[in-house]
């Protein structure tokens, strides 16, 4: 299904108090530029499942029916169909427009985005065969367009009414510098350093073929040593550091390396004496 651009769906203000710290660390790069997002909402009782208690004098003495169906079919007084009204398609508009919406008012927000260009949608009902027909599993894929607010993304949206764990959600959003997780707790932002060269996969080219292609490799991705730890009598003789600086060499120079940050504070060419390299 196709929708026009620009087309929003307006749920009310999103409350979270960490909302706007989610939207300064997008906007700020922190996992790079997105490239899909993905919530979930999963539930596991009767209650979650829309199986509302019916109170028990329910009649249409007590229920203005005619008034609940409106422009809905005609049937006869049903006290299952007025109480859990949301598991018919005929009142409601179920997962979709009950949750989903819920998360589509975080995403929108966080991301500046007034909705999808594309969608596609499965699921169907899997566990709760109660006479409902909206389902309770369902999975939605969207397509966000390129806007001056974000570039474009993939988001994808599940929720199941018998998810074994229980009621779990999540939002995660991810780039190739990293994902930035949102829950209950708080913001994770979860980083890999990123591959500082492509690699290869040449076994199957005949040996000639891969010498040259080595060859060339790694005359632009040099071969370079690992950085050695310093002996513990020499490094008895040196002066003390905080605990997240550490001494290494490489041949003979000394570095000091910020364990923490994997990076190189400091470096003295020709430091350790040439016996110790």
């Amino acid at each position: 299904m196709d929708i026009c651009p620009g087309t929003e769906l307006n749920t009310g203000e999103d409350r979270n108090p960490n909302s706007s710290a989610r939207q300064e660390l997008l906007a700020a790069g922190a996992i790079g530029e997105l490239n899909m997002v993905e919530a979930y909402w999963n539930r596991n009782s009767p209650i979650g499942a829309w199986q509302y208690t019916i109170p028990p004098d329910a009649s249409p003495q007590t229920v203005d029916w005619e008034r609940f169906l409106g422009p809905a079919p005609k049937r006869p007084f049903d006290a299952t169909r007025f109480f859990r009204w949301r598991n018919y398609d005929d009142y409601g508009t179920g997962v979709a427009g009950d949750l989903f919406v819920h998360l589509f008012t975080g995403i929108h927000f966080i991301t500046g985005s007034t909705g999808p260009n594309r969608v596609f949608s499965t699921g169907g009902i899997r566990y709760w065969k109660d006479g409902r027909d909206a389902p309770d599993v369902l999975l939605g894929l969207f397509d966000y367009p390129k806007t001056a607010a974000h570039p474009e993304f993939t988001l994808t949206l599940r929720v199941n009414f018998a998810a074994g764990a229980g009621g779990e959600d999540a939002f995660r959003f991810v780039g190739p510098e990293g994902i930035m997780s949102l829950g209950r707790d708080g913001i994770t932002i979860t980083k890999r350093d990123p591959d500082k060269e492509p690699g290869y996969t040449i076994d199957t080219f005949p040996k000639a073929i891969q010498d040259a292609y080595l060859a060339e490799y790694h005359k632009k991705y040099p071969e370079t040593k690992p950085l050695a730890t310093v002996p513990p009598k020499l490094l008895a003789k040196l002066p003390r550091l905080p605990e997240e600086l550490q001494y290494r060499f490489f041949d003979r120079h000394l570095i000091l390396l910020d364990v923490d940050a994997d990076l190189i504070v400091d470096y003295i060419p020709d430091a350790l004496p040439a016996a110790t390299a």
